[in-house]
């Protein structure tokens, strides 16, 4: 029997030390779900993180080190956080790194290191999860895309190919896990002020000859007509409504939140 959203859900977030992945952590700590934590940074500042989630929502919330280019250590991810929670109901596929750079001028270890973490990541995590959800007639699977998994921006050559990739792989799986219980859905969010983000301002100031405060109001912003920057607390929230029960007939889609950015 499909699982109730009355019990608590256990899930599963890559990349979420920090950004959107933490705010989707957040958000689903909030209510009331175990959560387990991916991803690098300061491990003061990643345990302060974990702990204090678990603290105020008093829910479950581990943390798991994975480098999500490893198979092998992906596969561990999946099979520790099995033995912790029992099952894993949630998947969302967030981790990503990103690079700026012409085309001819593009490392080719940056392009494998991005479509590594950016979309085979997701192959690997989603390949552990799914026979368990299948299984239990219940699960959600959702993918971090980008409006750049829609749309496309010069420079960002692998970046784009991984998020159109991972519209893809959503669709793919929607249609596997469909009489099963189990959805697949994008999240394709426009520029939102995270750590990524602000590293690529420097790099694309230099890709392109203008400046930084250039990049942002005419580069980044230009490209959302509310001129304002998607904040993490939306993104989780959406998040949320996805893994609910009225949620159980989307499938399949690519959520666009970036302020009016693919309407253009």
């Amino acid at each position: 029997m499909p699982k109730k959203l009355n019990a608590p859900l256990n899930a599963i977030i890559t990349g979420s030390t920090s950004g959107i992945g933490l705010g989707i952590a957040t958000a689903f700590a909030a209510e009331g779900w175990n959560v387990m934590l991916n991803g690098f940074g300061d491990a003061g500042e990643i345990e302060a993180a974990r702990a204090g989630l678990e603290e105020k929502q008093g829910v479950t919330v581990l943390y798991n080190g994975a480098d999500m280019t490893r198979p092998e250590e992906i596969r561990t991810l999946i099979s520790e956080s099995e033995a912790a929670f029992d099952q894993i109901d949630v998947l969302v596929n967030n981790a990503g790194i990103q690079h700026v750079s012409p085309i001819e001028d593009f490392p080719d270890e940056k392009w494998d290191a991005i479509i590594a973490i950016n979309l085979s990541s997701a192959f690997h995590t989603t390949k552990a999860v799914m026979a368990g959800m299948k299984e239990r007639g219940f699960g959600r699977i959702i993918n971090v895309a980008s409006a750049h998994g829609l749309v496309a921006s010069p420079f960002k050559s692998a970046y784009v190919a991984a998020k159109h990739g991972i519209v893809g792989f959503t669709k793919a799986i929607a249609l596997e896990g469909a009489e099963f219980g189990v959805t697949s859905n994008a999240i394709c969010p426009g520029y939102v002020k995270t750590p990524l983000v602000e590293k690529q301002i420097p790099d694309t100031a230099k890709a392109r000859g203008i400046s930084e405060e250039e990049v942002i109001n005419d580069v980044m912003l230009a490209s959302q007509p509310t001129k304002q920057f998607v904040s993490v607390d939306e993104i989780g929230a959406l998040a949320v409504f996805l893994c609910s029960e009225k949620a159980a007939s989307i499938t399949g889609a690519a959520h666009q939140i970036d302020g009016g950015w693919v309407a253009h």
